[in-house]
């Protein structure tokens, strides 16, 4: 069933064989950042996905671009993807042309690729160009999750609500497994900005996407923003996949002029 899919819990070795005892390296810095220690293969699992199977819960830090403050000149956006310790799992970049960031907007159509801390692309995030209008439910926002590149283990597909952003996170065959709930308002003052995951008949909660405020001058000067999410331990690796996949798409559509 989908929803025991989606809560297997991750092998820790191979059947039959030890478990895989944990990792005992300490965290490697990169010009002055500090990377999550890189965990051992796993059977079964995407390679560059062994990060998720340690942690509940990622942070997302869009960086600043001074000539976008400067000039108001649309770049490529960036992002860190960071741990409850501050570690870096992921850099995630997006590659786009410049007519369509400066034509398109917010529509745009746009891949994302996820890095790890071998300068491996481990998850590629594709957006085809759809119709934003919440009048045009035939032609809704959708994304494809693939991981490894070339391997789509998932879609988040938007769906249409009179009021309420609303989204379905899918398998590779379709399947729902998830539904994301969004507030009517998400430009909220002074708080973060929160998005309940839940349970495909939407009866139970298991996790979270927010928009974390960032301070009144971050927020009036700058379109970098921070986003948090948080996933059961035992969420599926691709599903976990998947989920970062939906933060970047809410993040297009509602909180940035990209």
């Amino acid at each position: 069933a989908a929803g025991n899919y989606a809560f297997q819990a991750q092998p820790m070795g191979f059947p039959g064989g030890p478990a895989i005892p944990p990792v005992q390296n300490q965290p490697v810095m990169y010009e002055g950042t500090i990377w999550m220690p890189i965990p051992p293969p796993i059977p079964n699992c995407p390679p560059g996905l062994e990060y998720l199977t340690q942690i509940d819960q990622i942070l997302i830090h869009q960086q600043i671009e001074l000539l976008e403050i400067l000039t108001g000149f649309e770049t490529n956006n960036k992002y860190e993807l960071k741990n409850a310790l501050g570690q870096r799992v992921y850099f995630a970049a997006e590659d786009t042309d410049c007519f369509t960031r400066m034509c398109c907007g917010p529509s745009r159509s746009f891949t994302i690729r996820i890095i790890d801390n071998l300068g491996r692309e481990v998850i590629t995030l594709q957006r085809p160009l759809r119709c934003s209008s919440c009048c045009c439910p035939c032609c809704l926002q959708e994304m494809e999750v693939q991981a490894p590149p070339g391997t789509t283990v998932g879609y988040v597909v938007q769906n249409w609500h009179a009021c309420l952003p609303k989204f379905t996170i899918q398998d590779e065959k379709g399947m729902d497994i998830l539904k994301i709930t969004g507030p009517c308002v998400v430009c909220s003052c002074c708080e973060d900005v929160n998005f309940e995951v839940k349970s495909v008949d939407e009866t139970c909660t298991v996790g979270r996407i927010s928009k974390h405020w960032t301070g009144f001058v971050k927020e009036a000067f700058t379109d970098a923003d921070n986003f948090g999410i948080t996933f059961p331990m035992d969420l599926d690796v691709k599903m976990k996949a998947v989920m970062i996949g939906a933060c970047f798409l809410i993040v297009s559509l509602l909180f940035t002029n990209i």
